[in-house]
């Protein structure tokens, strides 16, 4: 049955376009993609967020937020900010999606809303869901993962093993000073043909990246002036050039952050067949079978010894790649929309 669902944003520039077009940050691109998969299952789609202007992208009708949201619609699903949870006042079902850990949750700006609209709040995963605490207030607890962009999925699988060519994907302030450390001393002397190509930087995240660019800016120009080690700094790509780029590489290298409740830098090149090695921090665990499709690994030495495996060794590489592809590929966008459909 169809049903007529708004969703609302109040954090950075975007809309379903740039999603296509442009490098993108993953709260946002989850956001774009799960208003299409549920325009595609046949619902009526709006959206009110910061764009630019109106616009009608793969059947989702985005708008600004200064237009104002309507008073009424099947569901309701608040993206992140306190003070959308209260709008679409007459909305049946309303649902809170956060991207988060749950603390700041705990903030009056935020308890209070919540506690009096009683939203679903959505999580992304158990470790997700194990921010928020008990006696905290909600409209139920529900857990349904991001799902995976079709550009990553369906790669085919590989015949041999390709050089030793690693990827960082992730937040370049997310322990990216830490993998360089790690490289220059571990890694890259044991095995001086390997390479670590990086696709991060500022642009991703818009006014929040701006405004943390200067935090970024040293570990970036460290990594840019570390070619002698084996390090490419790309900058950030559109995901399209993105799945591209992982047919060409051997493995990902994250050890993963704390704020961390998904990870789509871990997650697509997954179901791309790249096995990865990780920390056994957050979600970490949730995206990497540990011995299969990769290794979720604890500490620094053990970390650069999987990834040695990994780079160095065909056989082992082969038989997690074809892991990956078998089991990391399976949840998708639309199976997603399915869940949130659930909550109607």
């Amino acid at each position: 049955m169809s049903a007529d669902i708004v969703m609302a944003d109040d954090g950075i520039v975007f809309d379903g376009r740039v999603k296509d077009t442009r490098p993108l940050g993953g709260a946002e691109t989850a956001f774009a993609e799960l208003a299409e998969a549920l325009a595609r299952r046949g619902h009526r789609l709006r959206v009110w967020c910061r764009c630019e202007a109106p616009l009608t992208w793969q059947g989702v009708s985005w708008r600004p937020l200064s237009e104002g949201l309507p008073d009424s619609a099947d569901l309701y699903i608040a993206n992140r900010s306190n003070h959308l949870i209260g709008q679409c006042r007459q909305a049946r079902r309303r649902i809170f999606w956060i991207h988060n850990p749950a603390g700041y949750l705990l903030k009056r700006r935020y308890l209070w809303p919540i506690w009096r609209h009683r939203p679903v709040i959505v999580f992304s995963g158990p470790s997700h869901l194990s921010t928020y605490p008990g006696w905290a207030p909600d409209g139920g607890r529900a857990v349904i993962p991001y799902g995976l962009t079709p550009l990553f999925l369906g790669a085919a699988e590989r015949a041999a093993a390709p050089p030793p060519r690693a990827l960082f994907l992730s937040n370049p302030l997310r322990s990216l000073g830490w993998l360089l450390d790690l490289w220059a001393a571990d890694i890259h002397p044991r095995l001086p043909a390997a390479e670590l190509h990086i696709f991060a930087g500022s642009a991703i995240y818009g006014a929040a990246g701006a405004a943390k660019a200067d935090r970024m800016t040293p570990i970036l120009d460290r990594a840019a002036a570390m070619a002698g080690d084996g390090v490419v700094l790309r900058g950030p790509v559109p995901k399209a050039e993105l799945a591209r780029e992982m047919t060409q590489a051997r493995i990902f290298l994250y050890r993963g952050d704390i704020g961390e409740t998904f990870c789509n830098a871990v997650a697509e090149p997954q179901a791309m067949g790249l096995p990865g090695v990780v920390e056994d921090i957050a979600c970490m665990k949730e995206r990497v079978v540990d011995g299969e499709t990769g290794f979720v690994v604890k500490g620094r030495a053990a970390f650069a010894e999987a990834a040695l495996r990994l780079l160095g060794d065909d056989r082992l590489w082969l038989g997690q790649h074809r892991a990956a592809l078998a089991r990391q590929g399976r949840w998708t966008w639309d199976h997603a929309a399915e869940a949130f459909e659930g909550l109607i």
